[in-house]
């Protein structure tokens, strides 16, 4: 089993025990601060363009 696969049921399992133990507000609350991590995690590693984000989030296109 690869590393990212490991890693999405690692995750999964985070927020499924969150959802059972705390409720939903607190799982929506888990889900949401991973998602903002793994994105600027992607941003610091050079792997994402805040410019293309702001883009995708404004409904522009770009020619690239």
């Amino acid at each position: 089993m690869n590393t990212a696969t490991k890693t999405g049921a690692l995750l999964g399992a985070v927020l499924a025990l969150t959802w059972l133990v705390f409720g939903f507000w607190p799982f929506f609350f888990v889900a949401v601060a991973m998602g903002v991590g793994a994105t600027l995690g992607r941003i610091i590693e050079g792997k994402l363009s805040v410019a293309r984000l702001v883009d995708a989030f404004r409904g522009t296109r770009s020619s690239s």
